[in-house]
C-alpha cells in the first residue's frame, strides 16, 4: 500500500485532461469469478458482481454507468472524474433513483493527504416552506403521503449538479463537460430496458400518467417499455449539452432552473391522464431566488474506531453516519467474533434499535456538534450498551438515551418519531490507481421522485421534502425533523469509507434503500469485520433491519435461516420483505489489489469492474 500511495504525485493536472474527449463505450471485462447475475441487458456490458485487480475499481448497479467510470480511470481520470461521470450516467439509466433533479451525499478520501472530506448536496426547503406546510387546512391534518409526494410541495432545491461540480474543482482533473458528455451520448443513442427499469415505471404508472412529458418519456402507447426496448432520452441529452456549454448557471440561475421552478409551481398536469390519481395535485412554493440561493456543505465527516479500523460517514443532515458510528460504538463492547451467527445477529439487531432510538429523537438538520459528538463518544456507547441484554431481546421500541454528558447507568428520555424516510437512491463506489475513493449517495427520493418530468428537459424531480416529519406527534419530545424554510430533511445515507489502522483505505460502501440504508451498511460492516465473510460474501449475505420498531423487516433467506433462533432470543417476528438496499463496495487488498463488489441478486443485481483483472 505504500508504493502505491508514492503514485499520487503521478496523479494527472486539470490543465493535462482539460479537454473534453468523446467517450467510447467499453464492457467491463468479466473476470473469472464471475458468478451469478453476470449477464447484462443485450447491447450492454456484461453485469458482473464481482472483479478482482489492480489499477482502479468501480461499482455502481449498471453496467453502462460501470462501463463509463471504468473507461474515464483508464484514459488518467482519478476517482472524481470517474464518480462524476458514473453518477451522470446513471441519472440516464437510472432515471427513477437519481439525476440532477435531486440531490446527496459525497464522501471522499485524498490519498495525497489523508484526510476524508463530505459534501452535502442534500436538497433544502424552499423560503416558502413553514413547519405546517405539510398539513391540510381544510382538514387540519396531514396531507396523505402519495397526496404531498405527487405535488410541487415535495421538491426541494436539488444539490446534484452543485455536487458534481464543486467535487470536479476540489478533487478532479476534468472538466463537468467532459463527465457530462458520455452520459448525454448514451441519453441520446438510448439503452436497452430490463425489468427492473420497467417495473419502477409500472409501479408508478398511476402517477406518471397525470403529466404530459411523463408520460411521453416512460408510458409509451399508455404502457411501461418492453423488456428490450431502447430507452432514449433525447431532452436530457440536449440538458447535459446544454450545461456542458454553459456551466451550472444555466441550471440555478439561468432557463433550464427557470423550466424547473414552472413546473413545481405550475405543476404540468395533463388534461388527460389516462390514469385516475385520487388527489388534487399541489402546487408547491419553489422561486428562483431558492436556486439561486442554493449552497453546498462540508461537514466534518463522523468518526467511529471500530476493532482498529477508522470508520468515517457523513453528518446531519444525515443520519446516517452518526446511527453508524454509534451502533459500531455499541457493538464494540461485545467480543462477536467469538460467538455463533445467530448470538452476533442478535447483537447487531439489538445495537441497531438502540442507535435508530437516539437518531430519531436527536438527529436532524440543526443538531449541535455536542449532541453529534455525544452520540459518537465511547462513553455514551458504553451507557447505551447497558441495555443490551446478550440473552434475550429488549421489547420495542426501546427509549433513546440522554447524551448529557454524564455517564452511568441506562438514562432514558422521551422518545422521538422516525418520520417519512425515501425507499429509494443509488449508490457508487470508486477507487482510483492513486488510492482516492469516492463513496457516493444519491437520490430524487421515493422511486420516480414525484412523478414530474421537467418539461422539455427529460429529468425527474424530486420529492425529498417528504423526508421531512409532516406534523409534531403528540406527546413526543420535540421533533428535530420538523419542515423550515431552508432547512435539509433528515436522511439515512450513509455513504461510508473505512481506513486501516495506519490511516489508509481498507474499505468503502453504501446503499440505497430509505432508512434500511443505516442497517444495510451496518450488516455489511459487521459481516465483513466481525463475522469474518469475504466482501462478496458480506454483500450477498441475506439482510435483517431492525429500526425500533416492533415488527423488523428481513429478507426471506433470513427469516428461513435465522428468524426461529432469534425468535428464541425474544425477537418479534420478521416482516418479510423481497429485498434490502442495493450496496457496492471496493475493498484494498495487499501488493495494491482491489476487490470491487456489487449486488449479485438485489435490483436485478450490481456491476462491478476494474482497470486490469486480476488473471
Amino acid at each position: 500500500m505504500e508504493a502505491q500511495m508514492r503514485l499520487v504525485q503521478r496523479a494527472p493536472s486539470r490543465t493535462v485532461v482539460a479537454a473534453v474527449v468523446a467517450v467510447t463505450l467499453v464492457a467491463v471485462p468479466a473476470p473469472a469469478s464471475a458468478g451469478p447475475g453476470a449477464v447484462g441487458r443485450p447491447g450492454e456490458p456484461p453485469k458482473t458482481p464481482t472483479a478482482h485487480g489492480y489499477g482502479g475499481a468501480v461499482s455502481t448497479v449498471d453496467p453502462t454507468a460501470t462501463a463509463i467510470g471504468l473507461d474515464v480511470l483508464r484514459r488518467g481520470g482519478n476517482a472524481v472524474d470517474a464518480a462524476v461521470a458514473a453518477a451522470a450516467t446513471l441519472g440516464v439509466t437510472e432515471p427513477f433513483s437519481a439525476g440532477i433533479g435531486g440531490g446527496g451525499f459525497l464522501v471522499y478520501y485524498d490519498a495525497r493527504t489523508r484526510q476524508v472530506h463530505t459534501v452535502d448536496g442534500r436538497e433544502s426547503a424552499p423560503a416558502a416552506m413553514r413547519e405546517d406546510s405539510f398539513v391540510d387546512p381544510a382538514t387540519g391534518t396531514a396531507y396523505p403521503f402519495q397526496q404531498a409526494r405527487v405535488s410541487g410541495l415535495s421538491v426541494g432545491v436539488p444539490g446534484t449538479l452543485k455536487t458534481w461540480h464543486e467535487a470536479l474543482r476540489r478533487w478532479g482533473s476534468r472538466p463537468l463537460s467532459a463527465a457530462l458528455a458520455p452520459a448525454a451520448e448514451v441519453a441520446e443513442r438510448g439503452f436497452p430496458v430490463d425489468a427492473t427499469f420497467r417495473q419502477q415505471v409500472a409501479d408508478n404508472a398511476a402517477a406518471f400518467a397525470q403529466f404530459d412529458a411523463t408520460r411521453s418519456l416512460y408510458l409509451p402507447d399508455g404502457q411501461p417499455p418492453a423488456v428490450g426496448a431502447v430507452q432514449r432520452n433525447r431532452d436530457l441529452a440536449d440538458t447535459y449539452r446544454q450545461i456542458a456549454r454553459q456551466g451550472i448557471g444555466a441550471f440555478y440561475t439561468g432557463p433550464i432552473g427557470a423550466d424547473l421552478v414552472a413546473a413545481v409551481r405550475r405543476p404540468p398536469v395533463a388534461a388527460d391522464p389516462t390514469a385516475p390519481w385520487q388527489f388534487p395535485i399541489l402546487a408547491g412554493g419553489l422561486t428562483r431566488t431558492d436556486l439561486a440561493h442554493y449552497a453546498l456543505r462540508f461537514p466534518a465527516p463522523t468518526r467511529s474506531d471500530y476493532r482498529g479500523y477508522q470508520v468515517y460517514g457523513m453528518s446531519t443532515p444525515s443520519s446516517g453516519g452518526v446511527a453508524v458510528g454509534e451502533a459500531l460504538n455499541i457493538l464494540e463492547r461485545f467480543d462477536l467474533s467469538r460467538l455463533t451467527v445467530t448470538e452476533a445477529l442478535h447483537h447487531y439487531l439489538e445495537a441497531s434499535a438502540l442507535a435508530y432510538a437516539d437518531r430519531n429523537r436527536y438527529v436532524g438538520d440543526g443538531t449541535s456538534r455536542r449532541i453529534l459528538a455525544e452520540l459518537l463518544d465511547d462513553r455514551y456507547a458504553a451507557e447505551r450498551a447497558c441495555r443490551l441484554d446478550p440473552a434475550r431481546a429488549a421489547p420495542k421500541p426501546v427509549p433513546p438515551g440522554d447524551p448529557d454528558g454524564r455517564y452511568g447507568g441506562c438514562g432514558t428520555a422521551l422518545a422521538g418519531a422516525e418520520g417519512n424516510p425515501g425507499q429509494s437512491t443509488t449508490n457508487l463506489t470508486v477507487a482510483d490507481r492513486w488510492g482516492n475513493v469516492v463513496e457516493y449517495t444519491l437520490t430524487i427520493e421515493q422511486t420516480g421522485g414525484n412523478a414530474m418530468v421537467v418539461p422539455g428537459r427529460g429529468f425527474l424531480l424530486n420529492n425529498e421534502l417528504t423526508d421531512f416529519t409532516f406534523v409534531q406527534p403528540p406527546g413526543a419530545a420535540p421533533d428535530p425533523n420538523l419542515p423550515a424554510p431552508g432547512k435539509r430533511p433528515r436522511s439515512s445515507m450513509s455513504p461510508t469509507i473505512v481506513l486501516d489502522g495506519d490511516g489508509r483505505p481498507f474499505l468503502a460502501l453504501g446503499s440505497p434503500g430509505g432508512a434500511t440504508i443505516i442497517t444495510t451498511v451496518l450488516q455489511m460492516l459487521v459481516n465483513r469485520i466481525d463475522l469474518g465473510m469475504s466482501l462478496p460474501e458480506a454483500m450477498a449475505a441475506p439482510r435483517a433491519s431492525q429500526r425500533n420498531s416492533a415488527v423488523p423487516q428481513a429478507e426471506p433467506a433470513f427469516v428461513s435461516g435465522y428468524g426461529t433462533a432469534l425468535a428464541a432470543l425474544g425477537h418479534p417476528p420478521f416482516v418479510a420483505t423481497a429485498e434490502l438496499g442495493a450496496a457496492t463496495a471496493v475493498e484494498f487488498t495487499g501488493r495494491h489489489g482491489l476487490v470491487a463488489a456489487a449486488e449479485p441478486v438485489r435490483r436485478g443485481g450490481g456491476a462491478a469492474g476494474v482497470v486490469l483483472p486480476a488473471r
